[in-house]
Protein backbone atom coordinates (compact mmCIF):
# COMPACT_ATOMS: atom_id res chain seq x y z
CA UNK A 1 0.00 0.00 0.00
CA UNK A 2 1.00 3.49 -0.64
CA UNK A 3 2.65 6.12 1.90
CA UNK A 4 -0.08 8.57 1.47
CA UNK A 5 1.69 11.47 3.21
CA UNK A 6 1.77 12.91 -0.89
CA UNK A 7 3.48 15.74 -2.04
CA UNK A 8 -0.56 16.06 -3.57
CA UNK A 9 -2.00 15.97 -0.11
CA UNK A 10 0.76 19.24 0.94
CA UNK A 11 -0.30 20.74 -2.25
CA UNK A 12 -3.71 20.97 -1.49
CA UNK A 13 -3.33 22.01 2.05
CA UNK A 14 -2.15 25.29 1.49
CA UNK A 15 -4.62 26.59 -1.27
CA UNK A 16 -7.01 28.90 0.63
CA UNK A 17 -3.82 30.35 2.48
CA UNK A 18 -2.14 30.64 -1.22
CA UNK A 19 -5.33 32.49 -2.39
CA UNK A 20 -5.37 34.99 0.24
CA UNK A 21 -1.90 35.72 -0.16
CA UNK A 22 -2.04 36.15 -3.73
CA UNK A 23 -4.88 39.15 -3.45
CA UNK A 24 -1.99 41.31 -2.55
CA UNK A 25 -0.51 40.92 -6.21
CA UNK A 26 -3.46 42.33 -7.96
CA UNK A 27 -2.04 45.38 -9.32
CA UNK A 28 1.47 43.85 -9.99
CA UNK A 29 -0.76 41.25 -12.59
CA UNK A 30 -2.91 43.89 -13.60
CA UNK A 31 -0.07 45.67 -14.99
CA UNK A 32 1.04 42.93 -17.32
CA UNK A 33 -1.99 41.55 -18.43
CA UNK A 34 -4.40 42.60 -21.36
CA UNK A 35 -6.00 45.79 -21.18
CA UNK A 36 -9.94 46.62 -21.02
CA UNK A 37 -11.07 46.40 -24.86
CA UNK A 38 -7.85 43.84 -25.99
CA UNK A 39 -8.65 40.94 -27.92
CA UNK A 40 -7.38 38.15 -25.84
CA UNK A 41 -6.22 34.86 -26.35
CA UNK A 42 -5.24 32.21 -23.60
CA UNK A 43 -3.34 29.33 -24.00
CA UNK A 44 -2.07 26.14 -22.02
CA UNK A 45 -1.67 22.98 -22.10
CA UNK A 46 -3.36 19.57 -20.01
CA UNK A 47 -4.45 21.74 -16.73
CA UNK A 48 -3.04 24.96 -17.82
CA UNK A 49 -5.62 24.81 -21.16
CA UNK A 50 -8.97 24.08 -18.83
CA UNK A 51 -8.05 27.55 -16.27
CA UNK A 52 -7.49 29.25 -19.67
CA UNK A 53 -10.54 27.92 -20.63
CA UNK A 54 -12.20 29.51 -17.47
CA UNK A 55 -10.27 32.63 -17.76
CA UNK A 56 -11.36 33.47 -21.32
CA UNK A 57 -14.74 32.76 -20.50
CA UNK A 58 -15.08 35.41 -17.08
CA UNK A 59 -13.06 38.10 -18.89
CA UNK A 60 -15.26 38.08 -22.07
CA UNK A 61 -18.32 38.02 -20.26
CA UNK A 62 -17.07 40.53 -17.37
CA UNK A 63 -16.88 43.35 -20.62
CA UNK A 64 -13.25 43.09 -20.78
CA UNK A 65 -12.93 42.39 -24.29
CA UNK A 66 -13.19 39.06 -26.76
CA UNK A 67 -11.02 36.27 -25.41
CA UNK A 68 -10.34 33.30 -27.06
CA UNK A 69 -8.99 30.06 -24.86
CA UNK A 70 -6.84 26.87 -27.35
CA UNK A 71 -4.75 24.15 -26.35
CA UNK A 72 -1.46 25.61 -27.53
CA UNK A 73 -1.15 22.40 -30.11
CA UNK A 74 -4.41 24.00 -31.92
CA UNK A 75 -3.71 27.86 -31.31
CA UNK A 76 -4.87 29.97 -34.89
CA UNK A 77 -1.93 31.25 -35.77
CA UNK A 78 -3.07 32.62 -39.26
CA UNK A 79 -5.33 35.09 -36.56
CA UNK A 80 -4.72 38.74 -35.07
CA UNK A 81 -4.51 39.06 -30.99
CA UNK A 82 -3.45 41.98 -29.30
CA UNK A 83 -2.39 40.64 -26.62
CA UNK A 84 -1.81 36.62 -25.79
CA UNK A 85 -1.35 34.93 -22.00
CA UNK A 86 0.08 31.53 -22.22
CA UNK A 87 -0.18 29.76 -18.78
CA UNK A 88 2.31 26.67 -17.76
CA UNK A 89 3.93 25.83 -14.75
CA UNK A 90 6.91 24.11 -15.24
CA UNK A 91 7.85 26.60 -18.17
CA UNK A 92 9.33 24.05 -20.33
CA UNK A 93 6.11 22.71 -22.16
CA UNK A 94 7.40 21.87 -26.15
CA UNK A 95 3.97 23.33 -27.51
CA UNK A 96 3.83 26.58 -25.63
CA UNK A 97 7.27 26.97 -26.22
CA UNK A 98 7.24 26.57 -29.75
CA UNK A 99 3.86 29.14 -29.68
CA UNK A 100 5.31 31.83 -27.79
CA UNK A 101 8.70 31.97 -29.74
CA UNK A 102 6.85 32.53 -32.98
CA UNK A 103 4.54 35.21 -31.48
CA UNK A 104 6.91 37.26 -30.13
CA UNK A 105 8.50 36.94 -33.45
CA UNK A 106 5.53 38.30 -34.94
CA UNK A 107 5.13 41.38 -32.75
CA UNK A 108 2.44 39.86 -30.22
CA UNK A 109 2.43 40.70 -26.67
CA UNK A 110 2.55 37.87 -24.63
CA UNK A 111 2.65 37.40 -21.22
CA UNK A 112 3.68 34.10 -19.32
CA UNK A 113 2.47 32.73 -16.06
CA UNK A 114 5.07 30.33 -14.75
CA UNK A 115 5.73 28.75 -11.67
CA UNK A 116 9.04 27.75 -11.70
CA UNK A 117 12.01 30.53 -12.34
CA UNK A 118 15.04 29.65 -14.54
CA UNK A 119 12.99 28.52 -17.33
CA UNK A 120 12.78 29.69 -20.95
CA UNK A 121 9.52 30.97 -20.79
CA UNK A 122 10.18 32.76 -18.17
CA UNK A 123 12.57 35.16 -20.37
CA UNK A 124 10.71 34.44 -23.66
CA UNK A 125 7.35 35.90 -23.10
CA UNK A 126 7.16 40.06 -23.18
CA UNK A 127 6.18 39.97 -19.59
CA UNK A 128 6.64 37.22 -17.05
CA UNK A 129 3.75 36.91 -14.18
CA UNK A 130 6.26 34.60 -12.00
CA UNK A 131 3.91 32.21 -9.37
CA UNK A 132 7.03 30.59 -7.60
CA UNK A 133 5.26 30.50 -4.32
CA UNK A 134 3.14 27.70 -5.42
CA UNK A 135 5.30 25.62 -7.77
CA UNK A 136 4.78 22.12 -7.04
CA UNK A 137 7.00 18.96 -6.34
CA UNK A 138 3.89 16.56 -7.30
CA UNK A 139 3.11 15.71 -11.51
CA UNK A 140 -0.42 16.59 -10.53
CA UNK A 141 -0.98 20.57 -10.73
CA UNK A 142 -3.57 21.59 -7.80
CA UNK A 143 -2.86 24.68 -6.22
CA UNK A 144 -1.05 26.37 -9.07
CA UNK A 145 -3.92 25.89 -11.38
CA UNK A 146 -5.85 27.27 -8.69
CA UNK A 147 -4.22 29.96 -7.54
CA UNK A 148 -3.26 31.57 -10.61
CA UNK A 149 -6.96 31.34 -11.43
CA UNK A 150 -8.29 33.13 -8.34
CA UNK A 151 -5.43 35.83 -8.94
CA UNK A 152 -6.89 36.19 -12.47
CA UNK A 153 -10.48 36.58 -11.43
CA UNK A 154 -8.95 38.94 -8.94
CA UNK A 155 -7.77 40.86 -11.53
CA UNK A 156 -11.13 41.06 -13.38
CA UNK A 157 -12.38 42.73 -10.09
CA UNK A 158 -14.07 39.77 -8.81
CA UNK A 159 -14.59 39.58 -4.68
CA UNK A 160 -13.23 36.03 -3.82
CA UNK A 161 -13.95 36.76 0.23
CA UNK A 162 -16.47 33.85 0.04
CA UNK A 163 -14.13 31.75 -2.05
CA UNK A 164 -11.38 31.70 0.66
CA UNK A 165 -13.90 31.46 2.99
CA UNK A 166 -15.69 28.43 1.09
CA UNK A 167 -12.37 26.58 0.37
CA UNK A 168 -11.19 26.86 4.47
CA UNK A 169 -14.46 25.46 5.09
CA UNK A 170 -13.87 22.18 2.51
CA UNK A 171 -10.52 21.34 4.05
CA UNK A 172 -12.18 21.61 7.55
CA UNK A 173 -14.81 19.00 7.13
CA UNK A 174 -14.48 15.76 7.52
CA UNK A 175 -13.37 13.61 4.76
CA UNK A 176 -17.40 11.23 5.09
CA UNK A 177 -18.83 14.41 5.27
CA UNK A 178 -16.89 16.22 2.33
CA UNK A 179 -16.92 13.44 0.34
CA UNK A 180 -20.80 11.92 1.19
CA UNK A 181 -22.57 10.23 -1.88
CA UNK A 182 -19.06 10.04 -4.06
CA UNK A 183 -16.88 8.73 -2.54
CA UNK A 184 -18.22 5.21 -3.30
CA UNK A 185 -19.33 5.71 -6.90
CA UNK A 186 -18.18 3.66 -9.67
CA UNK A 187 -17.83 6.82 -12.44
CA UNK A 188 -18.05 10.54 -12.28
CA UNK A 189 -19.21 13.13 -15.01
CA UNK A 190 -18.38 16.63 -14.10
CA UNK A 191 -20.53 19.20 -15.42
CA UNK A 192 -20.16 22.71 -15.69
CA UNK A 193 -21.85 26.20 -17.59
CA UNK A 194 -19.75 29.05 -18.72
CA UNK A 195 -16.32 29.53 -16.94
CA UNK A 196 -16.88 26.40 -14.69
CA UNK A 197 -16.75 24.15 -17.74
CA UNK A 198 -13.36 24.28 -17.61
CA UNK A 199 -13.31 23.65 -13.84
CA UNK A 200 -15.39 20.51 -14.65
CA UNK A 201 -12.79 19.18 -17.21
CA UNK A 202 -9.77 19.99 -15.33
CA UNK A 203 -12.03 17.48 -12.06
CA UNK A 204 -12.43 15.06 -14.17
CA UNK A 205 -8.49 14.86 -15.26
CA UNK A 206 -7.58 14.96 -11.66
CA UNK A 207 -9.53 11.86 -10.98
CA UNK A 208 -7.90 10.11 -14.50
CA UNK A 209 -4.13 11.28 -13.59
CA UNK A 210 -4.35 10.85 -9.63
CA UNK A 211 -6.56 7.81 -9.20
CA UNK A 212 -6.36 6.11 -12.44
CA UNK A 213 -10.72 6.61 -12.21
CA UNK A 214 -12.87 6.76 -14.52
CA UNK A 215 -14.11 10.53 -15.57
CA UNK A 216 -15.93 12.33 -18.07
CA UNK A 217 -16.40 16.06 -18.48
CA UNK A 218 -19.41 17.91 -20.43
CA UNK A 219 -21.03 21.83 -20.63
CA UNK A 220 -24.35 20.68 -17.86
CA UNK A 221 -26.91 21.61 -21.13
CA UNK A 222 -25.08 19.19 -23.10
CA UNK A 223 -25.36 16.43 -20.52
CA UNK A 224 -28.80 15.55 -21.22
CA UNK A 225 -27.94 15.17 -24.95
CA UNK A 226 -26.09 12.05 -25.14
CA UNK A 227 -23.31 11.24 -22.03
CA UNK A 228 -26.96 11.03 -19.38
CA UNK A 229 -26.94 7.46 -20.63
CA UNK A 230 -24.01 6.78 -18.50
CA UNK A 231 -25.87 7.60 -15.49
CA UNK A 232 -27.06 4.65 -13.63
CA UNK A 233 -27.13 3.45 -9.92
CA UNK A 234 -23.88 3.40 -8.37
CA UNK A 235 -22.37 6.45 -10.30
CA UNK A 236 -22.65 9.97 -10.02
CA UNK A 237 -23.34 13.56 -11.68
CA UNK A 238 -21.11 16.80 -10.18
CA UNK A 239 -21.99 19.87 -11.38
CA UNK A 240 -19.83 22.67 -10.75
CA UNK A 241 -21.54 26.44 -9.99
CA UNK A 242 -25.11 27.11 -12.28
CA UNK A 243 -27.28 24.01 -12.26
CA UNK A 244 -29.70 24.19 -15.35
CA UNK A 245 -33.24 23.76 -14.20
CA UNK A 246 -34.78 19.92 -13.88
CA UNK A 247 -31.23 18.88 -14.09
CA UNK A 248 -30.75 17.32 -10.73
CA UNK A 249 -33.90 15.61 -11.25
CA UNK A 250 -32.95 14.26 -14.44
CA UNK A 251 -29.88 12.56 -12.83
CA UNK A 252 -32.34 11.39 -9.75
CA UNK A 253 -34.45 9.40 -12.24
CA UNK A 254 -31.36 7.06 -13.41
CA UNK A 255 -30.63 6.15 -10.25
CA UNK A 256 -27.48 7.43 -9.77
CA UNK A 257 -26.31 10.24 -7.47
CA UNK A 258 -26.41 14.52 -7.80
CA UNK A 259 -23.68 16.16 -6.58
CA UNK A 260 -23.79 20.27 -6.18
CA UNK A 261 -23.34 22.29 -3.13
CA UNK A 262 -23.65 26.25 -3.70
CA UNK A 263 -20.10 27.52 -2.75
CA UNK A 264 -17.49 29.17 -4.83
CA UNK A 265 -16.47 26.61 -8.28
CA UNK A 266 -12.81 26.83 -7.45
CA UNK A 267 -13.91 25.68 -3.50
CA UNK A 268 -15.47 23.14 -4.59
CA UNK A 269 -12.76 21.86 -7.09
CA UNK A 270 -11.07 21.71 -3.60
CA UNK A 271 -13.55 18.78 -2.58
CA UNK A 272 -12.59 16.35 -6.34
CA UNK A 273 -9.08 17.18 -4.61
CA UNK A 274 -9.57 15.60 -1.55
CA UNK A 275 -11.75 13.08 -3.64
CA UNK A 276 -8.55 12.52 -5.38
CA UNK A 277 -6.70 11.33 -2.62
CA UNK A 278 -9.50 9.09 -0.98
CA UNK A 279 -10.19 7.20 -4.69
CA UNK A 280 -6.24 7.00 -4.87
CA UNK A 281 -5.57 5.58 -1.42
CA UNK A 282 -8.44 3.03 -2.30
CA UNK A 283 -6.98 1.81 -5.55
CA UNK A 284 -3.65 1.60 -4.02
CA UNK A 285 -1.79 4.32 -6.31
CA UNK A 286 0.47 7.24 -5.92
CA UNK A 287 -1.26 10.17 -6.30
CA UNK A 288 2.04 12.02 -7.01
CA UNK A 289 2.80 9.99 -10.20
CA UNK A 290 0.08 9.37 -12.72
CA UNK A 291 1.28 6.86 -15.29
CA UNK A 292 2.42 7.47 -18.30
CA UNK A 293 3.22 11.39 -17.00
CA UNK A 294 6.03 13.59 -16.31
CA UNK A 295 5.87 17.29 -14.55
CA UNK A 296 6.69 18.43 -17.99
CA UNK A 297 5.96 17.38 -21.16
CA UNK A 298 9.40 17.48 -23.27
CA UNK A 299 8.58 16.77 -27.18
CA UNK A 300 11.51 15.51 -28.73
Amino acid sequence: MTDYTSHVAAEIATQPADWATVLGRVDEATAVLPRPGDHVAVVGCGTSYYMARAYAVLREQGGHGVTEAHAASEFPTGRTFDHVVAISRSGTTTEVIELVAGLRERGVRVTTIVATAGTRLTELGSDCLLMAEVDERSVVQTRFATTTLFLLRATLGEDLGRAVADAEAVLAEDEDTALAGVADAEQLTFLGRGWTVGLAQEAALKLRESAQFWTEAYPAMEYRHGPISITTAGRATWAFGEVPAGLAEDVQATGGHFEHRDIDPLADLLRVHRLCLLKARRAGVDPDRPRHLTRSIILS
